[in-house]
């Protein structure tokens, strides 16, 4: 019997080498080679027989509608429904949800199309149920199935033909051509390769949950999102009832789209209106609090961002951001402390975005600098005030995208006065008498005009 060759491979970035590394290459990861069976993967999608090149306008797409499944945010994400033969993947945390929103998108799909496939690695059949009773989703057409070998779910799933195959999750799916254990770089690349091949050439839609890391990457190489179709990723935290799905990588669709949801006993229930909650226990006529009209994608959304500045009690500050980036907070400090001369050196500086959702886009910089102005002087923001804007180095508010959305958003929530950055006046197109609507250009421009 020939000798089976043997090779080290990350378990991070996927990098081989014939012999043990301390120290990965590829991704500069520590203490991260296993020993796996080497072998040789095709990935990739089976050529179909007799086909040949043809003019991308005589290609016919007739036959590859979209498939809602009954869930309005989760379409959304995907731009519109599911697409015919697409390799879906979603990743978050543990605990997040991620099993419960495919449950309730199989069964959507299930009344709708037909027969779901739903492939549990790391649930019981009556587990699965039992899950299912509890968000009151149960369908004679959502057909259970627990196996974790790939090849009998491929086999099964060409004889039943359905309309969607779930595979929770793909750290559990082994394939028998790898002799690594389930899990490993070479089985979870394996196993997404043949999941897409059988995508592919039968046009059945495939979703798979992949775990994260403690870093927030899915577990696995990263290969593994450059070869599916659409990356999903549930974030929120596990203490607030609200998550929000975005897409990271959309073949058939736009990235720039989220779905927000709140996480109930019932399962993940849609969200119409998410400004009016996370604005509804607002405190009036405090200091520290200031209402930023953010982009949630293609969504604008009301958060409230609240902060904390005191006098610190140790021989360096603390700085601290729950929901927004730490070194942008870092960098605002520092431009509030050289451009507008407040004495931060000596303060701990505590921002938090309420309601557990994370804001990233530069248009937060300016609600959050004013929230910091407004706690270290202990000056309350007028209430029915919305800001927005990015803040640069020399203290200058610079302009951001769809403030008209914004602003849209935030009169309907009954809110009158708006901080924006003067660059945007010119270009707006909703002219209200009954708004107040300031231009600024500098941040302390900014100041004088919400302080009351």
């Amino acid at each position: 019997m020939a000798k089976t060759k043997l090779q080290f491979v990350c378990q991070s970035c996927g990098y081989a080498s014939p012999k043990w590394l301390g120290h990965c290459p590829g991704c500069d990861e520590w203490n991260s080679m296993v020993e796996e069976p080497a072998t040789v993967s095709h990935l990739g999608i089976k050529a179909v027989v007799g086909s040949k090149p043809q003019p991308i306008n005589e290609v016919d797409t007739s036959n590859v509608p979209r498939r809602s499944t009954a869930i309005a945010e989760f379409d959304r994400v995907l731009g519109g429904g599911i697409v015919p033969g697409s390799l879906i993947l979603i990743g978050g945390d543990p605990g997040i949800g991620k099993s419960t929103l495919l449950l309730q998108v199989a069964t959507g799909v299930s009344r709708e199309y037909g027969d779901v496939l739903y492939v549990s690695g790391e649930e019981s059949a009556a587990q699965t149920k039992m899950r299912a009773q509890r968000i009151g989703e149960l369908q004679k057409r959502l057909l259970v199935m627990t196996e974790t070998n790939l090849e009998e779910i491929i086999s099964r799933a060409t004889a039943l033909q359905p309309a969607l195959v779930v595979i929770d999750s793909i750290q559990t799916m082994f394939s028998q051509d790898i002799l690594s254990a389930p899990g490993s770089v070479g089985q979870v690349r394996e196993s997404t390769g043949k999941l897409l091949r059988f995508a592919k050439g039968t046009n059945i839609p495939v979703a798979i949950i992949g775990h994260v890391t403690k870093e927030g990457n899915i577990a696995g190489p990263r290969l593994l999102e450059h070869m599916v179709d659409v990356v999903l990723y549930l974030e929120g935290e596990r203490s607030y009832t609200f998550r929000v799905l975005r897409a990271i990588k959309n073949r058939f669709g736009s990235t720039s789209e989220s779905g927000i949801f709140a996480m109930e006993e019932a399962g993940l229930i849609q969200i119409d209106n998410p400004s009016s909650l996370l604005l509804a226990e607002r405190p009036h006529g405090v200091p520290g609090s200031v209402v930023l009209a953010s982009m949630e994608g293609m969504r604008p959304l009301m958060l409230e961002i609240q902060a904390l500045v005191s006098k610190t009690c140790f021989g360096m500050p603390r700085r601290m951001a729950v929901g927004f980036d730490y070194n942008r907070l870092v960098l605002l400090m520092a431009v509030l402390e050289k451009r507008v001369g407040l004495a931060l050196s000596e303060q701990d500086a505590y921002v938090n975005a309420v309601g557990g959702i994370k804001t990233v886009e530069p248009a937060a910089d300016l609600a959050v600098a004013l929230a910091i102005v407004s706690s270290f002087r202990n000056i309350v923001v007028h209430e029915q005030t919305v800001v927005m804007g990015e803040i640069g180095l020399t203290g200058e508010v610079r302009m951001v995208s769809r403030v008209d959305n914004r602003i849209a958003e935030a009169a309907t929530l009954g809110f009158k006065r708006f901080v924006i950055p003067s660059g945007n006046i010119k270009g707006l197109k909703i002219r209200r008498s009954d708004l107040q609507i300031v231009g600024v250009s500098q941040l302390t421009e900014a100041m004088e005009a919400v302080f009351i």
